[in-house]
């Protein structure tokens, strides 16, 4: 590590402890040249694959757009930001374990319908739409009885508890 005061080549590690909630190591450095203290930190570089679109075009792995893209099928649906990132990071994480420089965005956009069809299936129907690209009303009608069917065989898949898992009394009737 170079000396960002000296530009010298050779610095001492003083301290090394665990940061950014554990995902990053602190380290206090000094330079053996002029004897100037610093931190840096180090994260493990996670590389994501390359995204393939339809048209064959490359470009890299955009959390910003995976993102976007989730933000607003899931506009003004009781879905917390914490759901949100979960979602975000496991997306991220089935890529990475991939194991592959590059991914179709198709594929992508199947990972996030299957993430959002058992977080919201509002949301999960709007991204499907898109997703799709249903040009009428007859396309729209056969993913809802598809989603209807999975519902039938697991009841409880595709929506989210807005209850507390105690039922409470409504309200006036105590």
């Amino acid at each position: 590590m170079h000396c960002p005061f000296c530009n010298h080549d050779d610095t001492k590690v003083t301290d090394s402890r665990l940061a950014g909630e554990g995902h990053q190591i602190r380290r206090r450095r000094e330079c053996l040249s002029c004897g100037e203290r610093f931190t840096t930190f180090e994260t493990a570089e996670l590389v994501m694959p390359q995204v393939v679109k339809n048209d064959s075009t490359r470009q890299p792995f955009d959390v910003g757009k995976l993102r976007g893209g989730i933000m607003k099928a899931l506009e003004k649906r009781p879905v917390s930001r914490e759901a949100v990132e979960a979602v975000i990071e496991r997306i991220g994480h089935r890529l990475r374990v991939l194991g592959e420089r590059e991914v179709a965005s198709r594929a992508i956009g199947e990972i996030v319908m299957e993430e959002l069809r058992q977080l919201d299936e509002i949301a999960y129907v709007r991204y499907a739409s898109v997703y799709h690209r249903f040009h009428d009303v007859d396309s729209f009608r056969a993913e809802l009885e598809q989603l209807d069917k999975r519902r039938q065989r697991d009841p409880s898949a595709g929506q989210m508890s807005l209850l507390p898992s105690q039922a409470r009394e409504p309200r006036g009737r105590r």
